[in-house]
């Protein structure tokens, strides 16, 4: 047995730790956090074993792509790109929509959402476009030009619905450029021009009436009337916002109500009473159950998991012989911690809502499948690695052959 884990579970060890105890506890939370989806469906197990089968395909998937070397892992993703880009934009015009936004696609019979393929094929070609810049006097401006492009194509289809993701995307990449030593002048300029253009979309936005704008534009009137909200609520009189549930608050106002019972202990797995009252307690505000049940401790365990993957990740790529693993690994473990912290904040009322799920615990099928994607490559990084440098202390350590000595008498 311990000869075929080694076989076919190679690469980092606290790495799988952390993907298999972020499993663990996605199955003990969904179990409690999908009661509501349980009394909908016809049998009450169907929600938790919908949710444990794709947490064992894409176990499955990230074992089988962690064999893959990174260089076919390289080729692949510009294949992913243009398919992504051709969905993302299809869902425009063919999308299904859900919570009043469109961001799915129906393909016989099966529902997925093109901006985690997006997302997952825009990290790795900018990897590519980053680890090629060679010298920065001649390189960096073609490939800093291609970069730019890439989110220019696709951070504005995905942003149409889903502004959290594409701002995400987007943040993730500039951090890739910043590791990637990319000049700070570029950096700069590009951060200004995104900054003013926020300020000027916002703006419009408060200027302009919804009536007289496209309905493209529609989405962009609920992200302000999001953000309106998460900043007057911190503003407004502590007696009417703070213990008043309406419509507009029910998210907010019930997991705060959800982390206020869980204590240092928590109230114990599946005893949680706010999955009940909760809207997307299974999703976007699985955090606030969690605490609910396993309390502060419990809490702090899962923020525990997402930072031991960032601190290895840092560890891999400074481990790394060359550029493109190193910023790839940085770039999909940002991906995942950034996103785990900005859903851990929307349910614990440190940010407005955003709709990001908790990767691999909240409840999703595209989304548990590109993470375990994320896990794959980069487990796969680390084994490739691992078995580079172990061949080089091989080599180091081979004893050289006895060379016979040739004396001047023989001569």
């Amino acid at each position: 047995m311990d000869s075929l884990l080694k076989k076919y579970l190679r690469g980092d060890a606290t790495l799988w730790v952390v993907f298999i105890m972020l499993c663990v506890v996605s199955i003990i939370e969904m179990y409690s956090a999908s009661s509501t989806l349980a009394y909908k469906a016809e049998s009450h197990t169907a929600p938790v074993l919908r949710h444990v089968s794709f947490l064992a395909g894409g176990a499955l998937l990230a074992i089988f792509v962690h064999l893959i070397p990174y260089r076919f892992i390289r080729l692949m993703s510009y294949v992913g790109l243009l398919v992504s880009v051709l969905m993302l934009i299809w869902v425009l015009f063919k999308g299904q929509s859900e919570n009043d936004a469109t961001r799915w696609l129906v393909i016989g019979g099966v529902q997925f959402q093109p901006s985690e393929l997006a997302k997952l094929s825009v990290i790795i070609v900018a990897a590519d476009f980053i680890s090629r810049i060679k010298n920065p006097e001649t390189d960096e401006k073609k490939y800093f030009r291609n970069t730019m492009i890439l989110l220019a194509v696709v951070c504005p289809l995905i942003l149409l619905e889903n502004f959290s993701t594409a701002v995400l995307l987007f943040g993730v990449v500039y951090l890739m450029m910043f590791v990637g030593r990319i000049s700070l002048k570029r950096l700069g300029l590009v951060g200004g021009v995104i900054l003013l253009g926020i300020v000027l979309g916002f703006s419009a936005v408060k200027l302009i009436p919804q009536e007289k704008m496209p309905e493209a534009f529609d989405r962009a009137y609920t992200w302000v009337a999001r953000i309106d909200r998460f900043t007057g609520d911190k503003e407004a009189d502590a007696e009417t916002s703070k213990y008043e549930i309406n419509d507009e608050n029910r998210q907010v106002q019930h997991g705060r109500i959800a982390i206020a019972r869980g204590g240092i202990l928590g109230v114990g797995p599946g005893n949680s009473v706010e999955r009940d009252f909760l809207p997307q307690a299974y999703s976007d505000f699985i955090y606030a159950i969690i605490v609910e049940e396993l309390g502060l401790i419990g809490g702090i365990f899962v923020i525990l998991l997402y930072l031991v993957l960032l601190y290895r990740a840092g560890r891999i790529a400074t481990t790394s012989p060359t550029v493109f693993p190193a910023v790839l690994v940085i770039g999909l473990s940002l991906m995942i911690v950034t996103q785990a912290f900005v859903s851990m904040s929307v349910a614990t009322s440190l940010g407005p809502v955003t709709g990001q799920p908790l990767p691999l615990i909240s409840r999703g099928g595209t989304s548990i499948l590109i993470t375990c994607l994320y896990f794959g490559i980069i487990l796969g990084v680390t084994r490739q690695i691992r078995e580079s440098n172990q061949g080089k202390n091989e080599m180091d350590e081979k004893p050289e052959e006895d060379v016979p000595v040739v004396t001047l008498e023989e001569l």
